[in-house]
């Protein structure tokens, strides 16, 4: 075999070498891309989920410290995705202060920054191989934690995707001073009736004027009659 080996690549020109080189190439990249395959996140709506927890999943809480304290599953692991922000720099002060004038005003939410530790935290508690269902209020944290924890060589995490605000009361036994659907809901937007609407579209207009009109917005300051 290993003659005929010989006499066969005897009569290969030094284009033929290049084509054999290529394909052998292909081939490694192709076995290599196998091999790099990852197990895929699995999307589950509220009632799938409560079957991964009763398959053995552990449900694992990325939400901010305000909303898990509002409402959350019993019995889960609470890992931020993100984590409030509290840093001084001028940049983050503006920043900050423009997000408590409407989302922070309308409803309750802190201003956050990514969490460092977040992947850490999950390795010191699971194994790669654990199965974790991860929960937000929206389910768009989840997705971008999920994909992380992918990355990280995590092989098997789910994650509802509409969020607890789809959990109807009851599927999960939950512990707060709400209900899972609504641990989002905080600030003005929590003011019932039509109150709510017109305290919340005058104060949007008015914020709005300030930022965009500022001189002006001194101005008419200055004619308003003090004490």
């Amino acid at each position: 075999m290993a003659s005929l080996t010989y006499y066969s690549s005897a009569f290969l020109s030094r284009s033929d070498f290049s084509v054999c080189g290529r394909v052998t190439l292909l081939k490694r990249s192709f076995r290599q891309r196998c091999f790099s395959i990852r197990a895929e996140v699995e999307y589950v709506n509220a009632d799938e989920a409560k079957e991964l927890v009763a398959e053995g999943y552990a449900i694992v809480d990325i939400r901010d410290k305000t909303q898990f304290e509002r409402a959350h599953i019993k019995s889960c692991y609470h890992a931020p995705f993100f984590i409030e922000n509290q840093d001084n720099d001028p940049g983050t002060i503006i920043k900050r202060q423009m997000h408590n004038n409407f989302a922070g005003l309308f409803y309750g939410l802190p201003y956050t920054k990514p969490n460092p530790d977040f992947v850490q935290s999950l390795k010191t508690q699971f194994s790669p191989e654990s199965k974790i269902l991860l929960v937000c209020q929206e389910g768009l944290r989840s997705t971008a934690a999920a994909r992380k924890l992918e990355e990280s060589g995590f092989q098997n995490v789910a994650c509802i995707t509409s969020g607890l605000q789809s959990v109807k009361p009851g599927t999960f036994e939950s512990v707060g001073t709400t209900e899972l659907q609504n641990a989002g809901k905080a600030g003005l937007v929590t003011i019932q009736g039509k109150i709510s609407v017109v305290l919340g579209t005058v104060l949007v207009c008015l914020l709005l004027f300030i930022t965009v009109f500022p001189d002006q917005a001194e101005q008419l300051l200055q004619l308003l009659p003090t004490s």
